[in-house]
């Protein structure tokens, strides 16, 4: 029987090397020095507060805010406390980011895959309007929508309509609304239905990529999402409706109204952005070889089939990573919001509540964890969606 030499053997590594026991010492160093510097900030900060008579406290959040907000999605008035008012600007915040990130995404791809179109009228714009918008400051953008497109608007007699149920006046877009005396089961049944779309997208396209038939995902996923909502609302006995807006008088009554400011933002933000999406999905789309088109060319696919089929489900892989930081663009972008006198986070709890009660620490603390939060939440949405459409090594 042979044995191995004793010089061959992998050597074991101490476990109390001199290497490894100083490493551990420069962590306890790095540590002890940071907690250092935290405890005498802290101690500065405190004494600071007791100086100017202050204490750090979040019991101002249920005292009464004793202001109004133009534009709110939850119920609100003036007696309310800061508390709800933390909550609408959240909500406000939250309205104007998915919005924005819905639009510009669109308007995004469209761009992106125009910039590579056949037709050269077609390509050139695109490419123009990616140069000019791209290299405009987005402040100047809101601006622009604010007081030149939407404020130019007629007023409500004379409001432009569309069909007699969508309206544009100097008040804001007017749309037709669903009415339920049950709104957190409608939020709710809403978010399961999106969470019930996505699982059944991807069953349905494993199941397609398996054995090669063509279905159809866009009829059942619109189904799931009409009729989950639809059926939680009428099992929970909860009443639904639509609200048309209609001119009662000098105003529109009826509907939800997208104030000019809201209308705006969106606006901008969605047409900025998408100059930004439209490079990435324009770069995405080149960076998958010819050869792909080529060969889905030889098979007979037309130039969208092989687009859709073929490149942009491996250009998407590509696009994701660029495509999460330009969302957490669009969320801080939000916060320009206060140049135009829209009620969002930074406006009517960093603005309005600080002047009103001087807690500047708290609330600034408060809105820093709300954005971070909802930035870490964008970012794990588009980790799990780079997860379900990764390629898979057998």
């Amino acid at each position: 029987m042979s044995t191995i030499p004793a010089a061959s053997l992998p050597s074991r590594r101490p476990v109390f090397s001199r290497r490894r026991v100083a490493g551990w010492l420069y962590q306890g160093l790095l540590v002890a020095g940071l907690a250092l510097l935290a405890w005498v900030a802290i101690g500065n900060l405190q004494d600071n507060l007791a100086t100017r008579g202050l204490k750090l406290g979040f019991d101002f959040l249920w005292q009464e805010a004793g202001f109004e907000i133009a534009f709110s999605l939850l119920p609100y008035s003036a007696s309310d406390n800061y508390w709800r008012v933390f909550l609408i600007g959240i909500t406000n915040t939250l309205l104007v980011t998915v919005l924005a990130i819905l639009f510009s995404t669109i308007l995004g791809f469209g761009v992106g895959i125009a910039q590579l179109s056949g037709n050269w009228a077609m390509a050139r714009a695109a490419r123009i309007y990616v140069e000019i918008v791209r290299n405009l400051p987005q402040l100047l953008h809101i601006l622009i929508w604010y007081n030149v497109a939407l404020r130019a608007l007629p007023a409500p007699r004379a409001a432009i309509t569309l069909g007699d149920v969508v309206y544009l006046s100097n008040r804001g877009i007017l749309v037709p609304a669903l009415t339920t005396d049950r709104p957190g089961l409608l939020a709710l049944s809403v978010l399961v239905a999106l969470a019930a779309t996505l699982v059944l997208v991807r069953g349905l396209g494993a199941y397609r990529e398996r054995t090669g038939r063509a279905l159809n995902l866009w009829l059942p996923a619109i189904a799931v999402l009409l009729l989950l909502p639809t059926l939680a609302m009428l099992a929970g006995g909860a009443s639904l409706g639509v609200s048309v807006p209609a001119l009662k008088g000098f105003n529109f009554a009826g509907g939800w109204v997208l104030v000019p400011e809201l209308s705006a933002l969106v606006l901008a933000m969605a047409i900025y952005n998408a100059a930004f999406i439209g490079e990435l999905v324009r770069a995405s789309i080149e960076s998958v070889p010819k050869g792909q088109r080529e060969a889905a060319s030889a098979i007979g696919f037309g130039w969208w089939q092989s687009l859709r089929l073929i490149v942009i489900p491996q250009a998407v892989r590509v696009l994701l990573p660029p495509l999460s930081n330009q969302y957490l663009n669009i969320l801080k972008g939000s916060s320009l919001a206060v140049a135009i006198g829209y009620p969002d986070l930074v406006g009517v709890f960093t603005g309005i509540s600080i002047n009103q009660t001087g807690r500047a620490i708290e609330i600034v603390a408060m809105t820093m964890a709300v954005y971070l939060a909802i930035s870490l939440l964008i970012g794990a949405l588009i980790n799990l969606f780079n997860h379900m459409t990764r390629i898979v090594e057998r």
